[in-house]
């Protein structure tokens, strides 16, 4: 039986919308998408190829836990095998990584570089190898065990927008690796 997945992302979609055209009826299946941003142009973009999507509103709700508590119970309405963070600029509390099986993509190789500001920081760092990690979500702040990394040389003159473009490369070249990864091996440091 196929592995399923739901996608979380607050923004673009750009990664979300290759999980869905690389793996779903092939590798899993994408059972929905869901956004805590009404306006993320992600929404059309995965409505386009099939996919539902969900809106919850992290605005709505009183404190971060009782967005967490609410978004559990939608999750967990579908089902998954895995939920995939796929640009959500959420940080989550324990009240979702204690019942969540779920992975998210980080623009940095980590442990370097966590939070928001990963790309700007990285960047400005001047490290020689710069790239992208997926991992295990856990109650630290992109603390969970790394499933895939990829790196590439720093060219020296690039601007930054030519290196955040770079960055993008990368996710969109690892992320649908690192799903079928972890639909592999689920129990492996999620929680």
């Amino acid at each position: 039986m196929m592995k399923k997945i739901v996608i979380l992302f607050s923004g673009d979609g750009f990664n979300a919308q290759n999980i869905v055209k690389e793996l779903h009826n092939k590798e899993c299946i994408v059972l929905a998408g869901i956004t805590n941003n009404a306006d993320a142009k992600g929404i059309q973009k995965l409505q386009d190829l099939g996919i539902k999507v969900e809106v919850l509103e992290h605005t709505n709700f009183n404190s971060r836990t009782e967005f967490d508590e609410e978004l559990v119970k939608l999750i967990e309405s579908y089902k998954p095998d895995l939920s995939v963070l796929s640009g959500f600029m959420r940080i989550l509390s324990t009240a979702f990584t204690s019942k969540i099986n779920s992975i998210n993509l980080h623009p940095s190789l980590l442990p370097k570089y966590k939070g928001a500001k990963a790309i700007e920081e990285s960047y400005l760092s001047k490290d020689s190898l710069f790239g992208v990690s997926v991992h295990w979500v856990n109650s630290e702040l992109d603390g969970g065990e790394i499933i895939l990394q990829k790196s590439l040389t720093r060219v020296d003159d690039d601007s930054f927008e030519v290196f955040k473009a770079k960055i993008k490369e990368l996710e969109f070249e690892i992320m649908p690796k690192a799903v079928v990864e972890a639909l592999l091996c689920p129990t492996l440091g999620h929680k």
